[in-house]
């Protein structure tokens, strides 16, 4: 039964929390049929009304006509202003900025407002008890609010036989004399003191008994992840498990669109319409930017530098100088003895050869900005996530010689219009796979990389784990947040290779610059994908 232009007009309201009346909608109808809005578009252009709409200082949740016709107006007059700007140039180094770990505001959940609230605070390594409840807690609610704006869980305005099939979350403290029913949890998974498999959610405990769970949904469930959890409530006070999952990702254009006015990168806040205008210039501008990603650069071999020299080589060449190139660790094949003097000089002597490489190509010194993001074996300030990044006395050359280099953290972003990439160097498969729990999929290669991509994002952080197996800074935990969903996201990790996009988040492995076969990967802005590439040292020989 197709859905009429009515039920998709309030269907798109209710995402911001705003009602409509009669009024309001005939007001709406009237709009789509003078500007002769074609079905497929009507979402789409009833979304820009209420985005525009919901960033009002005097809107209410019931929707006031006057606000509405006066939203209306100045989307009539942005539009003829936009199209006045559309041939002006854009210079894509005003648009393109990389963004430290520890630059980025903390922005709180705030379950009283239903929205983000900025920390006041400054910032700390340290952290206090409170904030580390606190990073958990975020967490949480940051997916449990896009769990219940999810289609599956939200009841519709118009009555219809699907509200029967609507999902509800309960509470570990409905679950109290209740034994024998079934009930639908969202909450952490972790271990009791005990040993036993829990699941916490903000009002308790219960215990988890997969004996009646042959096979999870798609995914890597960890200690520390979230998870949603179907079964019946036990007399022994257990919670017999019949169906597991992650939860659902939200896109990055609905999030977006919610809260587009929020600037979670500290480098100004950009509204969803402008993206959509930046994305359709930078096709037309930038077909042919590139940016090229490589992970375990080994400096210490000396295969490594004869392999970026291949590749200078050939971008000289064809006149193809990509606009960022990043370099993630590993920077060295073997980890560094403590207090071995020799060690570091090595060390140090790799990044100095990688500057003097660099510096023989002054085109490419010239016009491309290099990035590199420290890797677990690499000497950075700090150990724990997100780390500092390189050790500025071991790059001295690299920054005299590199005008356009960025010694960033672990993870890092950058952002180029309205696109945000992150960055993140860890072995991440390694690690999900040696903490699963629950019942462990029968997955292989393939399956694992798209269960590792699914986890991650679904999760929205890029260490879904409990602190005693990942570290991680408690005061600077929004900085392994994945909400709102990047554009891409970078997985160097050392396992295998690979590339794929989930709800919209393009997502790769770059490769291991490592061996004869040399790999690493270029992302194109213009189309949002990447490329795997490999330099064959052996055909040389």
């Amino acid at each position: 039964m197709p859905i009429s232009r009515q039920q998709i007009i309030i269907r798109v309201f209710r995402k911001y929390s705003h009602s409509l009346g009669p009024d309001e909608l005939e007001f709406l109808e009237d709009v789509l049929e003078e500007h002769e809005i074609s079905d497929e578009d009507v979402e789409m252009s009833i979304g820009l009304i209420a985005k525009e709409y919901n960033k009002q200082d005097d809107a209410s949740m019931k929707v006031s006509l006057q606000i509405l016709k006066r939203v209306y107006q100045a989307l009539q007059g942005a539009g003829d202003q936009r199209s006045q700007k559309e041939d002006a140039y854009l210079d894509p180094e005003d648009h393109l900025h990389f963004i430290d770990a520890f630059d980025m505001p903390l922005w709180h959940w705030s379950p009283e407002r239903g929205s983000f609230e900025k920390a006041a605070h400054r910032l700390t390594v340290t952290g206090t008890a409170e904030s580390r409840i606190l990073a958990i807690r975020d967490r949480l609610n940051i997916i449990k609010q896009t769990i219940l704006r999810n289609e599956h869980f939200t009841p519709a305005t118009i009555p219809n036989r699907d509200r029967e099939h609507l999902l509800t979350l309960k509470s570990t403290k409905q679950l109290l004399g209740r034994a024998g029913e079934r009930f639908l949890l969202f909450g952490m998974l972790i271990h009791s003191k005990e040993g036993k498999l829990c699941l916490e959610d903000l009002d308790g405990v219960v215990e988890l008994d997969f004996s009646q769970l042959d096979q999870p949904s798609e995914g890597l469930f960890t200690e520390g992840s979230f998870a949603l959890v179907e079964g019946d409530y036990t007399e022994n006070a257990t919670f017999s498990v019949i169906a597991v999952g992650h939860p659902p990702c939200e896109s990055r254009e609905t999030a977006r669109s919610i809260f587009g006015h929020i600037d979670f990168l500290g480098k100004g806040a950009t509204t969803p319409l402008e993206d959509t205008q930046h994305a359709v210039r930078i096709q037309r501008d930038f077909p042919n930017m590139n940016f090229f990603f490589f992970s375990d650069v080994w400096l210490d071999h000396p295969d490594t530098l004869k392999g970026l020299q291949k590749i200078f080589d050939n971008c000289i060449e064809n006149n193809f100088i990509p606009k960022v190139i990043v370099l993630c660790g590993n920077f060295t094949s073997a980890g560094i003895a403590q207090g071995n003097s020799r060690d570091v000089q090595k060390y140090q002597d790799g990044f100095d050869a990688l500057a003097d490489l660099i510096a023989a190509y002054p085109l490419i010194t010239q016009r491309t900005h290099f990035v590199l993001v420290p890797g677990p074996l690499d000497l950075a300030a700090n150990a724990l996530l997100p780390r500092r990044p390189l050790l500025a006395a071991l790059t001295t050359r690299l920054r005299a010689k590199v005008p356009r280099l960025h010694l960033a953290s672990n993870p890092c972003r950058l952002r180029f219009f309205g696109q945000e990439l992150v960055v993140f160097r860890e072995d991440t498969m390694a690690r999900m796979l040696r903490n699963l729990v629950g019942v462990k999929p029968a997955a292989r290669n393939e399956d694992l990389k798209r269960y590792l991509v699914q986890s991650i994002l679904d999760q929205s952080h890029l260490s879904p784990f409990t602190t005693h197996i990942q570290p991680v800074l408690a005061e600077h935990d929004h900085t392994m947040r994945l909400y709102p969903l990047p554009t891409c996201v970078v997985l160097a990790d050392k396992y295998d290779s690979y590339r794929m996009t989930y709800e919209g988040c393009h997502v790769f492995n770059p490769g291991r610059f490592v061996g004869r076969s040399l790999g690493f990967s270029t992302y194109t802005p213009a189309t949002r994908e990447s490329e795997a590439c490999v330099v064959d040292l052996e055909a040389e020989n």
